[in-house]
C-alpha cells in the first residue's frame, strides 16, 4: 500500500490486545440455549418497544443459497416489520456480492423476503468505493461481471474501461486462447492512454485472461504495449472488493468466491515480480470500512423509524466465520477502542482510511455481536472450519476475533436471540 494510504489489516495490528468483549465466550463457543437467557436479561419484565439495537444481515447462506429462500427466511423478517410491512427494527443487508447495482440486489431482497427493501438497506461490496474520491478522476480499468461500468459511474468513477475492452485493444497480450490469437501486433494501443488504477469487483468469467492482463498493467505501470524498461514497483492502485474465498450456492458444497481469485493474483504477481502485490484498498468484509459504512446506514434507519439517531448495539448475522464473524468481530474491537480516550490518534487513521466527509461518531454504539448461522458454508462437522481462509493482508488472525459471540440454527433463531437479549416486544 502506498504511503498515504494504509490497509485495514495495519490499523488492526495496530490496536490493543486486551479489549473485553461484550459477551464472552465458553469452551464451546458459546452456543445459545434458553439456559443462557438468564445471564444475559435483567429482572425488568417490562419488555421493550422502541429498538435501541440495529441489525446486519448477510444474504447468500443466510436468506437465499443461489436464488433459492432458505426455509424460515421470508417468516423471520416478518418479526421485523409492522403491520404496514414497515421496518420497526434498523436493519441493514450486507452482502460481498459486486455483480449488481444496489437497487438490482434491494429488488431480488423484496422479492424474496416479501417485504419492500430499499436501496439505502443495502450494502454491497464495492459500495464503500464512494468514498473514495482521490479515484473517481483517474482513468481505471474495471474488472467483475454484470453492469460494471453502470455501478463504477453510480459510484463516482467518471473515466472506466471493462477487461473485454482493454483486450480488444491489445488482442496479442491474451495468448492462452489460441482462437483468439492474431499474427500481426495492433497499433491500436500506442495511443492508448494510460491506466492510473484498477478496481475488481468481483470474480471475472475468463480468469485466465483477467490475471495476465492484470499482471501486465502492474508491471507495466499502467500502459503494456511495451515492455517495462525498469521495475515498476510499487505498482498502480489496486482496488479490490469482496474478499470471500468462498460461499454458499445450490450446489452441496462452497464455490469459488472472488477471493480466489485474488489468491491467484497475488501469487503470481509475487512469483513473476518477486514483490507482494499491494492493495490501495480492499473493501467488502471483513474490511471495518464495510461495517463503518453499514453502521452509518443503520443510524439513517434508526433516524427514520424512531426520529432519533441513537444505538447502543449492532448484531452482524452471517454464515462465514472468516468474512462476517472475523469482520463483525474487528468493528467491535473498533468500536471498543474508540469509546477510549487514548484512541484519538487510532480513531484519525480510520477516518483517513475511510475518507469520510464529517467526523465519524459512534453515536453511543458500544458494540457490534457476531451471530453465526448454521445454512450456508459454515458446517459444525466439516473439518475445513479449522482452517483460517482470512484474507492475505489481514493475516495473522487472532484465534478470538475468529469465535462468534452466538452460534445458532437460521436467521428465524438469530432474530429471536436478539429479541430476547434486548427484551424487544
Amino acid at each position: 500500500m502506498s504511503s498515504s494510504y494504509e490497509t485495514v489489516a495495519g490499523l488492526v495490528a495496530a490496536m490493543e490486545d486486551d479489549v473485553s468483549r461484550y459477551i464472552h465466550m465458553n469452551d464451546e463457543v458459546n452456543k445459545w440455549d434458553k439456559s443462557n437467557s438468564s445471564s444475559i436479561k435483567t429482572n425488568i419484565s417490562v419488555l421493550i418497544e422502541k429498538p435501541s439495537f440495529g441489525l446486519m444481515f448477510d444474504i447468500d447462506g443466510v436468506i437465499v443459497r443461489g436464488k433459492k429462500v432458505l426455509p424460515m427466511a421470508k417468516e423471520a423478517f416478518q418479526k421485523l416489520v409492522d403491520s404496514n410491512g414497515k421496518f420497526r427494527v434498523p436493519t441493514v443487508f450486507v452482502t460481498n456480492a459486486g455483480n449488481a447495482l444496489c437497487i438490482e440486489k434491494a429488488n431480488l431482497l423484496s422479492e424474496w423476503l416479501g417485504l419492500k427493501i430499499s436501496e439505502d438497506q443495502v450494502v454491497m461490496a464495492h459500495s464503500p468505493l464512494k468514498m473514495f474520491h482521490q479515484y473517481h478522476d483517474k482513468h481505471v480499468l474495471v474488472s467483475g461481471q454484470g453492469p460494471i461500468v453502470e455501478i463504477a459511474k453510480n459510484l463516482g468513477f467518471k473515466n472506466v474501461i471493462t477487461m473485454d475492452q482493454f483486450r480488444n485493444i491489445f488482442p496479442v497480450l491474451d495468448a492462452v486462447d489460441n482462437t483468439h490469437r492474431i499474427s500481426v501486433p495492433c497499433t491500436l494501443g500506442d495511443y492508448f492512454p494510460r491506466i492510473e488504477a484498477v478496481v475488481l469487483f468481483g470474480e471475472p468469467v475468463r480468469w485466465e485472461t483477467a490475471l495476465q492482463l492484470l499482471v501486465d498493467l502492474l508491471m507495466t505501470n499502467g500502459h503494456p504495449n511495451k515492455a517495462p524498461s525498469q521495475d515498476n514497483h510499487p505498482h498502480i492502485p489496486l482496488l479490490a472488493c469482496n474478499m470471500d474465498l468462498q460461499w454458499m450456492a445450490e450446489a452441496c458444497m462452497p464455490r469459488f468466491g472472488h477471493g480466489a481469485f485474488l489468491l491467484c493474483l497475488e501469487h503470481l504477481y509475487q512469483k513473476i515480480t518477486g514483490h507482494n502485490l499491494i492493495y490501495s484498498a480492499l473493501i467488502g468484509k471483513p474490511s471495518e470500512i464495510t461495517y463503518y459504512h453499514a453502521h452509518r446506514l443503520a443510524l439513517s434507519q434508526a433516524k427514520s423509524i424512531d426520529k432519533h439517531d441513537k444505538l447502543k448495539r449492532l448484531y452482524a448475522v452471517g454464515d462465514n466465520i472468516c468474512t462476517d464473524v472475523f469482520g463483525a468481530n474487528l468493528y467491535n474491537r473498533y468500536l471498543a477502542k474508540h469509546l477510549s480516550s487514548k484512541s484519538k490518534q487510532h480513531h484519525q487513521r480510520i477516518q483517513n482510511l475511510v475518507l469520510a466527509e464529517e467526523p465519524h461518531d459512534s453515536d453511543g454504539v458500544d458494540s457490534c455481536l457476531s451471530i453465526l448461522v448454521k445454512t450456508g458454508v459454515y458446517s459444525q462437522n466439516h473439518p475445513m472450519n479449522s482452517l483460517n481462509h482470512s484474507p492475505r493482508d489481514f493475516l495473522p488472525v487472532e484465534e478470538k476475533l475468529c469465535l462468534p459471540n452466538f452460534i445458532v440454527d437460521n436467521v428465524s433463531k438469530a432474530i429471536d436471540l436478539v429479541f430476547e437479549i434486548e427484551r424487544f416486544s
